[in-house]
């Protein structure tokens, strides 16, 4: 069976690039410190939309979807869900739910990633919440023609409960001795997660899941106010290409972890990136800048359409009312132009059309 030592990683040496994303994830990870003790309401808006977001993309990533209106009644408890799909994504958000505000009293353990399991599939038909896998499951592609063909094996069922406590210890082993920064050692584990797939159904989730929780255990919360999820759905193809190249040989423990270490580095970096983008826009716009102020200075640093949705998740300061209002002026006074009528209205700069 494969093994799980993580003192491989004792010897291995890092390029810059990777070298180059850890010091500035630290050094970003320094300013949020500051900014979540300076902009305490601006925080919470951000929470509420990357809760939603991350809800929305892990979930679309395995093909789980619902209307936007009903995400939303759904988010804020306010309808059941009706069919299969939203059942699964109820199931997430109460997970999600539960790292946001638990993930210090939620050891990395075989039997709590049961328990997440469980909780993820809780409101569905199926019987294998909380299991691990009875039969034997292999990730797949469809090409162009339909033809279906093998992308990966994973581990057989038998092999599955031990190679699960075996990861779980050796990571632990791994922090405790303190020999690799977490940020490459958790991308590691969650490669090695994907590719045992220890579950029916649920694994991407569950890794994206658990990627949180072992980030927020590390003091790496930026998945709370900025979404991980979203960001790993918008470059989907780049995810699959970076775990093809690292599970290249993952069997014989001969592969390269150093692709899908850089693909998350990266993904954790833009979302330090956004996160201080949308918490300064304000201090950008002045002292003393009004919402007018602050919608402008989003519209003038924004290339193509954006929605008023957008402006929203962008400028966490500022409420529904105060945004349409100033994208009504920013139109009359044609620093910006307005594209279709009602909900699927959008915008764009003026000097652009």
């Amino acid at each position: 069976m494969r093994k799980f030592d993580y003192n491989f990683l004792k010897n291995r040496t890092w390029d810059n690039e990777i070298l180059s994303y850890v010091a500035k994830i630290h050094e970003y990870k320094g300013k949020q410190e500051f900014y979540i003790r300076s902009k305490p309401v601006e925080l919470e808006r951000l929470i509420e939309i990357a809760k939603v977001q991350s809800t929305e993309a892990s979930n679309r990533i395995e093909g789980i979807i619902t209307t936007r209106s009903r995400l939303q009644q759904l988010m804020k408890d306010k309808t059941t869900p009706k069919n299969r799909d939203e059942k699964e994504i109820l199931g997430y958000r109460n997970v999600l739910n539960l790292i946001h505000t638990n993930y210090e009293y939620i050891p990395f353990q075989s039997n709590y990633i049961l328990q997440l399991h469980r909780d993820l599939l809780k409101y569905t038909e199926h019987s294998y919440g909380g299991k691990y896998k009875t039969t034997p499951n292999e990730i797949d592609a469809v090409l162009p023609n339909g033809e279906k063909i093998m992308l990966f094996k994973p581990l057989d069922p038998y092999e599955t409960p031990e190679a699960i406590e075996s990861i779980c210890h050796s990571y632990q082993i791994a922090l405790e001795e303190e020999f690799v920064d977490p940020l490459i050692l958790i991308p590691c584990v969650i490669l090695d997660f994907l590719c045992v797939h220890p579950f029916s159904d649920g694994n991407g989730r569950m890794s994206r899941l658990l990627t949180l929780l072992l980030l927020y255990k590390n003091d790496y919360v930026i998945g709370k106010y900025i979404s991980i999820e979203k960001e790993i759905a918008d470059t989907k193809e780049s995810c699959y290409q970076a775990l093809s190249l690292s599970d290249d040989r993952w069997r014989i423990a001969e592969n390269d972890p150093k692709p899908f270490i850089k693909y998350m580095l990266g993904i954790i970096l833009k979302c330090y990136r956004e996160f201080e983008k949308r918490l300064t826009i304000s201090e950008k716009s002045g002292a003393k800048s009004t919402a007018y102020d602050i919608v402008k200075n989003f519209a003038l640093d924004t290339i193509g359409t954006f929605t008023k949705r957008d402006v929203m998740e962008s400028c966490p300061s500022l409420g529904s009312s105060s945004v349409e209002l100033a994208l009504k002026k920013l139109v009359e006074d044609k620093t910006i132009k307005r594209i279709g009528k009602g909900r699927a209205s959008k915008y764009v700069r003026f000097d652009a059309c």
